[in-house]
């Protein structure tokens, strides 16, 4: 196991193969906090100067090894991982998910759980299929929230796609740390139960892409859009970087996952998905520290970029 993932598990095949440990069978919600290494708590514990002052910020230590995972203030309020968990079992008792993985980054510092949706998956060609995942993220490190909603991924790569960026009900929902937190998660829920239609109209903008061709130009100006902004290279070796990357991504463009299925290959949708396959498992030296950028760090951004870059294509 890698630095950035503690502990995981998986079902069968997931979007980060390789990682943690894989399991057959979708788990009962009393199995998760285990297999997932997440069952331990956290408490704020008061800091003091070295005269015996006590500051303002608490640690935030975990109790299970007392490990400090981060630092807030008086008036924050861990979510525990078993009240995370309670978020799902609405969802869960009444058959409308199943869990598919779960675990820790960073020595606890952040968890994660994910359920596919026992719904109808969505194809956007012709045995190309995207499955809606419903997702919950937190932070332990006082710093990062917590964060709820819909995640779709692409079957034939696993690939982890963004959502239509205009729908609010798509958008992860985040929620502060706060003695009302776990009150806010019911809250949530029905939102997160009118959101499904929300993945229905992105599949429709998914099927746009499908039906839009591109060529080798377009290719650079994709790759312009959703890693630079549109700005142009400054020097030698800003050039000769974007150029390797343009060529990395037209090479997933070309045979990367999925190309080979018919009606992909040459139009948005293969190209697009050829950026977040470099997004799921190119970019950066290991699956874990690409799966903690993917979900928690900049290319999160990136990746609904290369929606919307891929969207300015289709209106063209």
């Amino acid at each position: 196991m890698s630095h950035e993932v503690e502990n995981m598990f998986s079902v069968k095949e997931t979007p980060w193969h390789g990682l943690g440990q894989v399991i057959q069978n979708a788990p009962s919600i009393e199995e998760i906090l285990k297999l997932a290494g997440l069952d331990w708590t956290v408490s704020k514990r008061p800091l003091y100067l070295a005269d015996g002052t006590e500051v303002s910020n608490n640690a935030l230590v975990r109790d299970s090894d007392n490990s400090v995972l981060g630092y807030a203030g008086k008036r924050y309020k861990p979510l525990q991982n078993a009240e995370a968990l309670e978020f799902f079992k609405p969802f869960h008792d009444s058959g409308l998910c199943n869990f598919q993985t779960a675990g820790s980054l960073r020595m606890g510092q952040k968890i994660w759980i994910l359920a596919a949706l026992n719904q109808p998956e969505m194809e956007i060609v012709k045995g190309d299929v995207v499955r809606k995942y419903l997702m919950l993220s937190n932070g332990h490190d006082g710093i990062t929230g917590i964060r709820v909603g819909f995640t779709p991924i692409r079957v034939v790569c696993a690939n982890t796609l963004a959502m239509a960026h205009n729908s609010a009900d798509s958008k992860l929902i985040r929620v502060f740390h706060s003695s009302q937190t776990v009150q806010n998660l019911d809250l949530l829920r029905d939102s997160i139960n009118a959101a499904n239609s929300s993945f229905e109209a992105t599949a429709e903008q998914y099927r746009a892409m499908a039906k839009t061709g591109i060529n080798a130009g377009d290719v650079e100006k994709y790759v312009d859009l959703v890693f630079y902004n549109g700005k142009s290279a400054q020097t030698d070796r800003e050039i000769l970087a974007r150029e390797k990357l343009t060529a990395e991504i037209n090479q997933l463009f070309v045979a990367g996952h999925g190309q080979d299925v018919q009606g992909v290959r040459g139009t948005m949708w293969g190209l697009y998905n050829g950026v977040t396959q470099y997004l799921s498992y190119n970019q950066g030296r290991t699956q874990d520290t690409r799966m903690d950028s993917l979900w928690f760090g900049d290319n999160r951004v990136v990746n609904q970029r290369a929606f919307d870059s891929a969207m300015s294509f289709v209106a063209a």
